[in-house]
């Protein structure tokens, strides 16, 4: 095999490789990709048919804390209407993952994507960030950072708007 030939096949498997990459990329509008892919630590609950607010986070991030209270009560409040929270732990270490669950104590499935996968493939742009799913699994929503209330607020009426449509 030629030095030329050999050159094309590289440039041909790096083309390959960046555009796997940019198909992984999530955007609003398009299908969220299946979270039974990744091999997450934790066990997913059902999302069919529900609206569902994937909200990535790590121990060490101050807005993530405060937002585990109140997402736990919008799971309390809008779970039975169709609603989920599930929150992703970006955490490496499975010790502190479980020291910050324990107190904690959120009202809502948690697990961790300690391999990083998930994150690495939806692009995560910083914690904490969540990802308002439709019904139909579609990405309707990217929210970067907590501001309490009025994150709160935001995203309660997308919440309920989403919630009102059919299956």
């Amino acid at each position: 095999m030629s030095l030329l030939n050999k050159k094309i096949i590289a440039l041909f498997f790096s083309l390959l490789a960046l555009a796997s990459v940019a198909v992984a990329d999530v955007k609003v509008g398009s299908p969220f990709p299946d979270l039974g892919t990744f091999s997450l630590e934790g066990t997913l609950p059902d999302t069919t048919g529900r609206v569902v607010l994937l909200d990535f986070w790590a121990t060490w991030c101050a807005p993530c804390k405060a937002s585990f209270p109140a997402y736990s009560a919008m799971q309390k409040e809008l779970g039975d209407r169709g609603f989920t929270v599930i929150g992703v732990s970006v955490d490496k270490k499975q010790e502190e993952y479980a020291a910050f669950l324990k107190k904690m104590a959120p009202g809502f499935v948690t697990v961790r994507d300690g391999a990083q996968k998930l994150v690495s493939t939806v692009k995560v742009p910083g914690m904490p960030t969540c990802y308002l799913i439709d019904r139909k699994g579609v990405l309707r929503e990217i929210h970067s950072q907590f501001h309490g209330d009025s994150t709160i607020k935001e995203l309660r009426e997308k919440i309920l708007k989403l919630l009102e449509e059919k299956p």
